[in-house]
């Protein structure tokens, strides 16, 4: 595969907000560990193999396991993740799917037992960028190192 156009050159203003928005999310109080598994597992929902491939390497380096890595694309068949975690790639794995029923009540209430207002709206928010992400690499072709 070939990457199709360097889409920052062609648009930078954007892929500049793009990277703002990245850099923010780097900010958030969400456990560093969680947020690179709710990335990983969205990229994965989208086959996004760029993502993929950059959020397993992003989720080792901040501590992730390969057991955990691995065992991510079923995490719900696996005694590895705990009911925060859970919760959270729920969260993320309805909105990336978003079309099919939108965000579920009874998920959005699960969420609420483990997370704080301003936590659940960082877990969309690194969902959405991470869909957005993955929308671009997708796009463009972009190839994993």
């Amino acid at each position: 595969m070939k990457e199709r156009m360097n889409i920052d050159a062609a648009e930078a203003g954007v892929y500049k907000a793009m990277n703002a928005a990245e850099k923010q999310i780097s900010t958030f109080t969400i456990e560093k560990k969680l947020a690179e598994l709710v990335k990983l597992r969205t990229s994965q929902l989208n086959g996004c193999g760029y993502c993929v491939n950059l959020h397993s390497q992003d989720a080792r380096k901040a501590g992730e396991t390969e057991q955990r890595v691995f065992a991510i694309s079923a995490w719900w068949e696996t005694p590895f993740f705990t009911e925060a975690e859970r919760a959270a790639l729920k969260l993320a794995e309805e909105i990336t799917k978003i079309h099919e029923a939108g965000l579920r009540e009874d998920t959005f209430q699960n969420a609420k037992k483990y997370f704080s207002e301003t936590e659940i709206a960082q877990l969309i928010f690194i969902t959405t960028v991470t869909n957005s992400w993955n929308r671009i690499a997708i796009s463009m072709h972009m190839v994993a190192e």
